[in-house]
């Protein structure tokens, strides 16, 4: 047994030294990086630098799955209050003062690549010829007219989006909203066998197109600080962030979610509300709130431990999933900054590039923090406040007459008789928005339907309307065009059916 503690031992330093020289060549690196740009640039780079060094540090200390099993529990009821009671509160008169003390954030790093887009996601038309950050705006807008008050709108930017979302903002100029920007930072990708970074220079093209990477939402809290931007709105009176995904178009301010922060008593000030909403099977994949070691934690799947993965993806023991809505205390985030107590857990990303290099990328969730501010909740919201628009079969959902528009908020049609959406599976040849327009003559009216699966090559006319479950399979090598005014109910079309123009 001592043979064996004392190999122990020496593999433990053996490692310990391995570490640090992982470090030590790691920090060589990045300052030999930092040579190659100009002094504004570098200084800029060095503050993510020293985030990304925090990180790298963290990733060689920990392995495996950050939870242990079996001290997981489901949060006490009081932790997670359903929506209806806050509601029941009602409003003050003078809501316009908490509005005040409000900051809307959208997290507005990510390109629209997955749709077949260029360029920022946000600036994906999505309804009306309204852009995401059209209906942003527009929502805050109405806001500050109808209750003359003063929200701004913080965009959260990353250098894939920031050149091009600046541009547009012109556009605002004359809109009731302040709008202010700030980058999310920019982190080496490393490879997976050295450690090392794969960038030559601190250049974003050529070769170097694909040697950075924004490092995921939990970088919110660093950036925000690095920026500037926590103290100006602090300055500026402002108590709370709302923060969201610019993708999700049911994130809205909500007036009673905003009243029940600021009515809390002073010493019982909750510092963070995390939106949660009942878990479907379409969403097996999303974090949860979990009791642990006698906080409230976010555990998303990359931290199960394999053997409980369908565990975690059952809908019977974690019932909730995280919206990515949340509601965060200024003060809390500048105390948690200057204390470096924030800790969040290590998302590892590992990415295959395009010359077939493996690299990883490491990241963190904005929701994690969720453990480390004081009396934090989650408030189990309908699921109209969570509609993401992450593909063309969403697209179709907020294009159709399933929604109404009004004021930039989108609202599910008064005539749907069921609240629930229904679930739509475009087939790939509906993957890029431009393909996907091109598809339809106008937008199927989907206020009956429950089910909708496309595969193929089809088409839609002109009126068509579709109810029920409607399963249209056109084989390789055959199309099928849904003639003008057409009425599917409960049916699977397949086969080849062609209209042509005499």
């Amino acid at each position: 047994s001592y043979c064996f503690k004392s190999e122990l031992l020496a593999m433990t330093e053996f490692e310990e030294k391995l570490r640090q020289q992982h470090e030590d060549s790691m920090h060589r690196e990045l300052e030999a990086l930092l040579t190659t740009t100009n002094k504004a640039e570098a200084e800029i780079s060095r503050k993510d630098f020293d985030g990304f060094k925090k990180l790298f540090h963290r990733f060689l200390q920990v392995k495996g799955p950050s939870v242990d099993w079996a001290k997981i529990s489901r949060p006490p009821e009081e932790l997670i209050q359903p929506y209806d009671r806050i509601k029941a509160r009602g409003l003050p008169d003078n809501i316009a003062v908490s509005l005040n003390k409000l900051a809307v954030v959208k997290l507005n790093g990510g390109l629209g690549t997955s749709m077949g887009c260029k360029g920022p996601k946000s600036l994906i038309s999505v309804r009306n010829e309204n852009t995401f950050l059209d209906l942003t705006v527009k929502q805050i807008e109405h806001l500050n007219k109808t209750f003359n008050a003063d929200v701004p709108l913080v965009l959260m930017n990353s250098f894939n989006t920031d050149e091009d979302t600046k541009k547009i903002l012109q556009k605002y100029k004359h809109h009731q909203v302040k709008i202010h920007t700030f980058n999310q930072s920019r982190y080496p990708r490393i490879n997976k066998e050295s450690l090392l970074p794969i960038a030559k220079s601190m250049g974003t093209s050529g070769e170097n197109a694909e040697a950075w990477y924004p490092p995921g939402h939990g970088d919110i809290y660093a950036s925000f600080q690095n920026s500037g931007l926590l103290d100006k709105l602090i300055a500026e009176g402002k108590e709370y962030i709302f923060v969201s995904n610019i993708d999700n178009l049911g994130a809205t301010v909500d007036l009673f979610i905003l009243n029940h922060l600021m009515s809390q008593p002073a010493d019982k000030r909750c510092e963070f509300i995390m939106e949660v909403t009942d878990k479907t099977r379409a969403d097996v994949k999303g974090g949860t709130l979990i009791q642990y070691e006698d906080r409230l934690r976010l555990l998303e799947i990359a931290q199960v431990p394999k053997a409980h993965v369908d565990e975690f993806k059952s809908v019977t023991k974690f019932k909730i999933f995280n919206t990515n809505n949340l509601w965060i205390s200024l003060p809390a985030i500048k105390r948690l900054q200057e204390k470096n107590s924030m800790d969040l857990e290590i998302i590892v990303n590992p990415k295959t590039l395009d010359g077939g290099l493996n690299v990883i990328q490491l990241e963190t969730a904005v929701g994690a923090a969720i453990k480390s501010f004081n009396n934090a909740m989650g408030v189990n919201v309908p699921r109209s406040r969570f509609l993401p628009v992450k593909t063309s079969s969403d697209l179709l959902l907020v294009m159709s007459n399933l929604y109404t528009l009004d004021a930039g908020s989108l609202t599910m049609s008064k005539k749907r008789e069921f609240p629930t959406t229904p679930h739509v599976k475009l087939g790939s040849s509906f993957t890029k928005v431009q393909e996907f327009l091109a598809r339809f003559e106008n937008i199927p009216d989907m206020l009956e339907l429950d089910h909708l699966t496309v595969s193929g090559d089809v088409t839609f006319g002109k009126n068509v309307s579709l109810k029920g479950t409607v399963i249209i399979i056109a084989n390789h090598g055959d199309r099928i065009d849904i003639p003008a005014g057409a009425m599917l109910e409960n049916k699977i079309v397949s086969g080849n059916l062609r209209i042509l123009d005499h």
